[in-house]
């Protein structure tokens, strides 16, 4: 019989569990990979099922399992046989943490502080994977063979590396060597003399799994502001273990379970009130804390007096993070921890928030790609995002599969980064693109790369206008198909609408046909366009003439010129440029430093205000007026002034949405776009939408924000094609 196990079934210990389960049950046959798929082919299929169900290893996720007659027979014993090639859906397995087994072999033994130490349960996958099937040549270690002692635990059923493809130690792996601010390697303990320079005040790059950190200790963040240019932006901090990260911030039992967990993603947890969290996040109330997960960040903390490090992504100004040396070698740090394994797979690590149970993807990235979303649409679509917090997704087979992050598409290097991320699944998954689906604007960078696939494959482009991609996304997030409906909040910074102007506030019915827009909130302009964005005192001038009131914040020539251009400006009907203009009105924000921060600081005045009279929004043919609300901020606390006008607001929105669903005979109304991470607002939408009887669709496994587009573009490709 031939048994056909189908999933996340290589780089996970399919194999070596296999083999131990057939041996407990006295059966003869072999195990092999065959392409993505791990096969198991011997003379009694079920009691080969019953034993390797108490066998199966921990990280393998298994999505079918087929029994069919055939393969071969007459074994002698049981085996792992070489892999065979074929095509088929990826399988790829995430990176995974460093286990508790093998910190303990780190800590004596022929691998006592030997930072590549990992086993068939856990260590980079993803991030050093170069094709398919899972085997050492196809992996950034083909260029390491295995000492006779490591290929003895290789050979081993009993050993926790029997048939692990990295499996190396210091004779034979991977080294770790640093280097000075000019390339000259430092004599000594490399890691010892690293942990010393940080102590010492220094800015260091550590390269780890999927890319490079600069890292610093968290005394030295006033200079790595001023040496990175980044003046307020925060910077996540890696805790040494969890009684450290409690120094720093204080997790729930959600956010301790996902600091805790395999993947070891950056969580937003509220931040315990000091001169070092105030430097590392400033003006919030939540900070970025996460553990270590490769064995080089274990050994760092171990030769450090420090608990706790910033640990950043090192990316070249403009660039994606950088993999290789002499990319990182650009950005003139005070010495670089690095090592000799290529790194195969860039990935960012990824970044969550909680929000009552449900994960909040901000990036989703190392430990958390690969991935699949199921779908019961079929057909080869390709979905390409949006501009900002770029990632790409292919569908295939019956399921959606994103990229990890990329970042934003108007910096030097991120095209070509898409572009060879979409390549690497649609070669993995073995499609050919029936659509290509990209953002209505016109002027998006990924525009060209659309065309290129589409010229390639006969491929049709799809434009999808960004909050309708939104809603596709949490559609697919839901497990909705081609007949799938939903009335939902698309609430976000910005997003060409099919009229010309920006929008982001708005109330939308959706399939993945069309859609319709319910109501929105009132276009302001943007004065001088994207610069307004930028230069948010811009939004409040253009409210005050509105309102025709006086404003303060300009001299009278700039005022002048910048009011003419108020009746030629796109308007914007963004929920996150009314929160920017709140943000600076209220003195949260005096200046935008960097995307997101000034409604990422008026998030704490939500937190803390309460609903006071006087800022009741109205509605008039569909249209939520916003400007007048600004005019009636007085006296009053501005907490209470930042909640009224966005609860206000948020209530006139919910109100459509209701309407709408209650039409529709939906029970739910959804909640999607950047403006949605804030927990604040989503608390106001919830308690708003079940006055109405509603409950709510909030994102789980696609990120909210624009990392979620290209999910949602390649849905409503397949509805297309399908």
């Amino acid at each position: 019989m031939r048994i056909v196990f189908r999933g996340t079934v290589q780089g996970v210990g399919f194999r070596p569990a296999a083999y131990r389960a057939a041996a407990s049950a006295g059966l003869r046959g072999r195990v092999f990979n065959e392409g993505s798929a791990a096969v198991v082919e011997t003379d009694d299929a079920d009691a080969f099922l019953k034993a390797f169900s108490r066998e199966a290893p921990p990280l393998a996720s298994i999505e079918s399992v087929d029994v069919e007659e055939g393969g071969a027979s007459g074994f002698d014993g049981f085996s792992i046989a070489p892999s065979r090639a074929a095509s088929g859906r990826s399988s790829i397995p995430p990176d995974t943490a460093v286990c508790a087994d093998c910190l303990a072999d780190m800590a004596g033994g022929r691998r006592r502080g030997y930072p590549f130490t990992t086993c068939t349960s856990c260590g980079p996958r993803f991030t050093l994977l170069t094709g398919m099937p899972y085997d050492r040549a196809n992996t950034s270690m083909r260029g390491f063979p295995p000492c006779a002692e490591c290929g003895r635990e290789y050979g081993d059923p009993s050993d926790r590396r029997f048939h692990h493809q990295t499996v190396c130690c210091p004779a034979c792996g991977p080294s770790l060597r640093l280097l000075d601010g000019g390339g000259a390697e430092i004599p000594g303990d490399p890691v010892r003399r690293f942990a010393d320079m940080l102590s010492g005040g220094g800015i260091g790059v550590v390269k780890g799994w999927g890319g490079m950190h600069i890292c610093c200790s968290l005394r030295s963040v006033p200079r790595l502001r001023e040496w990175y240019g980044r003046r307020e932006k925060p910077f996540a901090v890696m805790a040494r273990d969890m009684d450290a990260a409690l120094g720093y911030g204080a997790p729930d039992s959600s956010e301790a379970e996902q600091m805790l967990s395999p993947q070891r993603p950056i969580v937003l947890v509220r931040k315990l009130r000091s001169a070092l969290t105030e430097a590392v996040s400033p003006g919030l109330d939540n900070i970025g804390l996460f553990l270590p997960y490769a064995g080089v960040q274990h050994l760092l903390f171990e030769a450090l007096g420090d608990d706790a490090l910033v640990m950043t992504s090192a990316n070249p100004p403009g660039e994606p993070m950088a993999v290789d040396d002499a990319d990182a070698m650009r950005l003139g740090a005070d010495a670089y921890l690095l090592h000799d394994q290529p790194i195969a797979g860039r990935a960012d690590d990824s970044v969550l928030r909680m929000f009552e149970g449900r994960t909040f993807f901000i990036r989703r990235s190392r430990g958390h790609v690969p991935f699949r979303l199921e779908t019961p649409m079929r057909g080869c679509a390709v979905g390409l995002g949006a501009q900002e917090n770029l990632s790409g997704a292919v569908a295939s087979d019956g399921a959606i599969h994103p990229t990890q992050h990329i970042g934003d598409g108007d910096g030097c290097g991120a095209m070509e980064y898409l572009e060879g991320s979409v390549r690497s699944l649609l070669g993995s998954l073995g499609c050919e693109p029936q659509a290509v689906a990209v953002d209505l604007h016109p002027g998006f960078s990924n525009r060209g790369l659309a065309r290129r696939i589409s010229e390639e494959s006969g491929a049709e482009t799809v434009e999808v206008q960004h909050h309708w991609a939104h809603a596709a996304s949490l559609m697919a997030d839901e497990g909705m198909g081609a007949d799938g409906e939903i009335v939902c909040l698309a609430l976000d910074g910005n997003g060409y609408g099919p009229d010309g102007s920006s929008w982001g506030g708005e109330a939308l019915r959706a399939d993945l046909s069309s859609f319709d827009r319910v109501a929105h909130l009132e276009g302001i302009p943007l004065l001088g366009g994207e610069a307004a964005a930028r230069d948010i005192r811009r939004l409040k001038l253009a409210i005050d003439l509105m309102n025709g009131e006086e404003n303060p914040d300009f001299p009278d020539r700039e005022a002048d010129v910048l009011s003419k251009m108020m009746g030629k400006s796109v308007r914007s009907s963004s929920m996150g440029r009314l929160m920017d203009a709140l943000s600076y009105a209220l003195g949260a924000c005096p200046a935008r430093t960097y995307d997101g921060e000034p409604a990422m600081r008026l998030e704490p005045l939500l937190a803390r205000g309460r609903l006071v009279p006087g800022f009741e929004a109205e509605t008039k043919g569909g249209v939520i007026g916003t400007a007048a609300l600004f005019a009636r901020i007085g006296g009053e606390d501005p907490a209470d002034a930042a909640y009224s006008i966005v609860h206000s607001v948020a209530s006139e929105l919910v109100g459509a949405a209701s309407d709408m669903a209650d039409s529709l005979g939906m029970k739910r109304i959804g909640v999607t776009g950047g403006s949605s991470y804030c927990a604040p607002l989503c608390r106001m939408i919830s308690d708003l939408a079940a006055e109405r009887g509603h409950g709510l669709i909030f994102h789980m496994d696609v990120p909210n924000g624009d990392g979620g587009i290209s999910v949602g573009q390649a849905a409503v490709a397949l509805r297309l094609i399908s």
